[in-house]
């Protein structure tokens, strides 16, 4: 190769190209390719070398070249070499990818998208990865070669005209096209690298514009070029102030360049945008046809080198025309007037092609198929996103009129089913104010919660544990830890509270993990206490614990401060008196209550503490009535469930800014109170408590029949879903040198039996773990043939101190004495169903090099992996021509 380029040292890359005894000279006329000969032929001479004349191929306009084919259109792909691709088999092994792999790749710059269509491919190349030949694997396979038959014509480069290069970048993917005056010069596109999968846009955009650079350098360096992106910023990156380092690195590298960039709009960057994103539509192949725009598709004509992309278009009429088809169409029409009053008698009008207007409003006739499509198009279309009821009908009435115009529209909002699940309400909350019973004596009823977030002291704690005395609001804080179990509250409750008042008659609290733990649960069993806990997302059942936000007081000015609700302080109504502080003292002498008549006077303060929490409570219910309403639902009626209640409580279901604010609908299966409802959660949901507030339900008006659960779909990113497994269909097997695959057939949700898929059993213990049976005898309930014993996982010899024992496999390892080979794919059952018996010690699995019998439904044999292998390399070492040498 050196020797060649000496040769034609003066004549390379200006009308000769060389490539080791390979010779291309071209030229733009007759003449000038006559005088090129010559030189050449001169130079062969002039060095003693030698051409063969029956190699040698004169005056084409038309030739191949390095698996191309040059012509005066530009550049195709060989056919020759491309049949050697469409013959390709499907890979077995990694090696067997990177070699069609490097083949089709050759071909990259002719195929637009290449490196997403590889990709399911090339991750089979990585390192730990399992070569599994999956479905995408097998289509992105063929793709390929589809492609590779239909490559088009690139066109060549001219260096004495601009260059345009359009660029674009995804989280998928890098994109370009280099294109002069319209015509593409060549495609190219890659997936990218770990860490450029956390560049910001801007780098990323970035990047493609200088990996573009990169790969075009021969084209681009010394000649005038426009790049096109879709980002504006990168117009500025020449005078943006302030650059990281990667940013300053690439800079210096663009401004080897001559060239500007251009911002070019998403919508418009096509090309290239394709290139780095997923396709979402399949594009029509474009056939060479005249300059001539036809009706029919097929009489449209083209030179070949201007191909284009087509797409075919079906235009439907508007709502007008739909509209005055159906007036033309309802023999009802004539009679619309009847029943109307006199006046608006006189604001119909027909037009001079018959058609029926109200005050120059398009009357609709009675269709509701067609009002439904107008009210979509109006309420639920890209262009308007769920207007209200009353916008909707101001918009609606500029242009169409029906009787009960309005109200339709009213009752058609009302049943949407996304207004109902984002749009937030602006009705009073519903529900009345359900008070708490009055407590009949000090400290037999008390409210319980934590304050949580509060920063670490010295000694650890970063929570305080309120616990508050319902009747004479008596509160102690006592500090604790997030870290602490069930079993150390409890002896924080025995110590703190029942010590010092005795064991409560109940003890109202939230939900959380402490207060519903079992330990907790059969603690207050023990000591006869009730628990009542407030409903699902509704923390106002105890209030008296949320509302106390003034965390640093102490627990002495708390209780020794007045409470509205007793016309008093807490420790005054629990102790009969004031604490004795600087501003409250009292003479030696003064307290000469004694016996009955404290008695008398702690039973008549009762009273008087009872009489004012009652009055307080009475108040606190006219006032929060005020700003309530009451709403009540049935057994049966399906409601919609508010998903974010309120700031600061744990949410469930999808989460974000955009997320709807109401999931459902869910069903009404109980009504435990007067404001309380249980209702009918899906799987789900099956963590969250199933009884809710009143206010956090919205009522469902549609039917329930025509409400389609979108819950159980999980959108990905792609615009895809997982389906979930059903039903088992059958089974089956397959073995290998080491193990034994089994293979069921899933029907899955959603889908048909028709449409079940075959899986292995790895497969849908990973990603669906519990649905498989627990026992092997399922195959013998589907196929009605015994399982091998020789594949019976877990069959094991017992120890010579004990009898074999077998679950279910016991007869098939009678059968087959001694080791049995085990199956990998998840633990063995326990073959001892006794626990005080001994327990078999299992036997180490023994590795065959003996291929094992496949069964017989599977239709086919599997050689062994080292069939066609010399003698000395059937073992699992690699081919040792391959290995390099030893050191000695």
């Amino acid at each position: 190769m050196y020797m060649m380029n000496s040769v034609f040292m003066n004549e390379l890359d200006k009308f000769v190209v060389v490539f080791i005894d390979d010779i291309l000279i071209y030229s733009k006329n007759e003449k000038e390719h006559e005088e090129h000969l010559r030189i050449v032929l001169a130079r062969l001479r002039e060095h003693k070398l030698y051409a063969k004349f029956s190699k040698c191929a004169f005056w084409l306009k038309e030739v191949g070249f390095l698996g191309h084919v040059l012509s005066e259109k530009g550049v195709a792909v060989d056919p020759s070499k491309v049949e050697a691709v469409l013959n390709w088999k499907q890979p077995e092994s990694v090696t067997g990818i990177r070699s069609f792999l490097g083949l089709a790749g050759y071909y990259r710059r002719f195929i637009k998208d290449f490196s997403k269509i590889a990709k399911p491919m090339t991750s089979l190349t990585k390192k730990n990865v399992k070569f599994i030949w999956s479905p995408k694997c097998e289509e992105g396979f063929q793709e390929l070669k589809k492609l590779l038959t239909t490559a088009p014509v690139l066109a060549q480069p001219d260096v004495t005209k601009r260059f345009d290069v359009y660029c674009d970048a995804s989280g998928q993917g890098l994109g370009y096209v280099l294109m002069q005056e319209g015509r593409v010069i060549a495609y190219a596109s890659r997936q990218l690298r770990k860490h450029e999968a956390n560049y910001p846009t801007h780098d990323l955009e970035l990047a493609a514009v200088v990996h573009a650079l990169k790969i075009w350098r021969h084209y681009l360096l010394g000649n005038t070029c426009h790049i096109y992106t879709d980002h504006k910023s990168l117009k500025y990156i020449f005078t943006q102030p302030e650059l990281n380092m990667r940013q300053r690195r690439w800079l210096e590298l663009i401004k080897d360049y001559d060239l500007e960039i251009h911002y070019h709009p998403g919508k418009a960057n096509v090309v290239a945008d394709a290139l780095s994103r997923r396709a979402h539509c399949n594009v029509i192949e474009a056939q060479p046809t005249a300059r001539v725009i036809c009706w029919e598709m097929d009489e449209i004509e083209m030179p070949t080198e201007q191909l284009v992309e087509l797409y075919s278009l079906i235009i439907e009429p508007t709502i007008k025309d739909l509209v005055i088809a159906a007036q033309k169409q309802d023999p009802g029409m004539a009679h619309i007037c009847e029943g109307i009053d006199e006046e608006k008698k006189a604001c119909f009008t027909l037009d001079d092609q018959g058609v029926l207007w109200f005050n120059n409003r398009l009357v609709v006739p009675k269709d509701m198929e067609l009002r439904k499509k107008i009210l979509d198009e109006a309420h639920t279309s890209v262009l308007t996103m769920h207007p209200g009821s009353n916008k909707m009908y101001q918009d609606l009435k500029q242009k169409f009129w029906w009787t009960r115009m309005k109200r339709e529209i009213a009752k058609y909002v009302s049943e949407c089913d996304v207004c109902k699940r984002v749009k937030a309400d602006h009705l009073k909350p519903g529900g009345m104010l359900q008070p708490l019973n009055v407590p009949a004596w000090k400290w037999e009823d008390i409210h319980m919660d934590f304050v949580v977030g509060l920063p670490r002291t010295q000694k650890g704690y970063d929570s305080i544990w309120v616990i508050i005395d319902r009747f004479t609001k008596a509160a102690h804080f006592i500090p604790v830890k997030t870290c602490y179990t069930a079993a150390t509250y409890a002896g924080l409750y025995i110590s703190r509270i029942v010590s010092l008042h005795g064991i409560p008659v109940t003890i109202t609290s939230d939900r959380g993990s402490v207060f519903v733990s079992c330990f907790w649960e059969h603690l207050q069993t023990a000591l006869g206490t009730k628990l009542i806990r407030s409903l699902a997302y509704h923390p106002q059942t105890s209030g008296q614990v949320e509302r106390d936000e003034c965390l640093p007081l102490a627990e002495f000015a708390y209780n020794n401060s007045y409470q509205k609700s007793l016309n008093m302080a807490p420790f005054e109504a629990l102790y009969g008196r004031r604490y004795r502080t600087p501003l409250n003292w009292s003479e030696p002498g003064e307290r000469v209550t004694f016996g009955p008549d404290l008695v008398t006077q702690a039973e008549e303060q009762v009273k008087f503490i009872q009489s004012n929490l009652k009055s307080a409570q009475s108040r606190q219910k006219s006032y929060s009535d005020r700003r309530r309403r009451p709403l009540v639902f049935e057994k049966g009626d399906h409601v919609y469930l508010r998903v974010s209640p309120m700031k600061g409580v744990h949410r469930f279901g999808v989460k974000g800014k955009l997320a709807p604010r109401y999931d459902g609908p869910f069903k009404i299966t109980e009504q435990c109170g007067p404001v309380a409802y249980r209702l009918e959660l899906p799987p789900h949901l099956a963590a969250v408590h199933d009884v809710f507030h009143v206010s956090q339900l919205k009522k469902c008006l549609r039917v329930p029949e025509e409400e389609v659960d979108t819950s159980q779909v999980q959108i990905e990113p792609d615009l895809t879903y997982e389906a979930r497994p059903i039903k088992i269909l059958d089974q089956k097997q397959r073995s290998t040198r080491r193990n034994t695959v089994n293979f069921y057939k899933v029907q899955w949700s959603d889908h048909s039996e028709e449409e079940a898929t075959w899986e292995t059993e790895e497969y849908l213990q990973t990603k669906h773990p519990g649905f498989l049976p627990s026992t092997s005898n399922h195959f013998e309930s589907l196929t009605g043939e015994a399982r091998d014993p020789r594949r019976a996982h877990g069959a094991k010899r017992a120890r010579p101190c004990g009898a074999p024992a077998y679950r279910e496999y016991g007869e098939a390892a009678a059968a087959a004495p001694g080791r049995v080979k085990r199956r990998r794919e998840g633990p063995a059952p326990n073959p001892n169903p006794f626990p005080l018996s001994p327990v078999p010690f299992p036997p180490r699995p023994r590795r065959s090099l003996a291929a094992p019998p496949l069964p017989a439904e599977l239709g086919f044999e599997l050689a062994p992996p080292w069939s066609g292998l010399p003698e000395p390399n059937r073992p699992h070492h690699r081919n040792r021509r391959s290995m390099p040498p030893l050191p000695r």
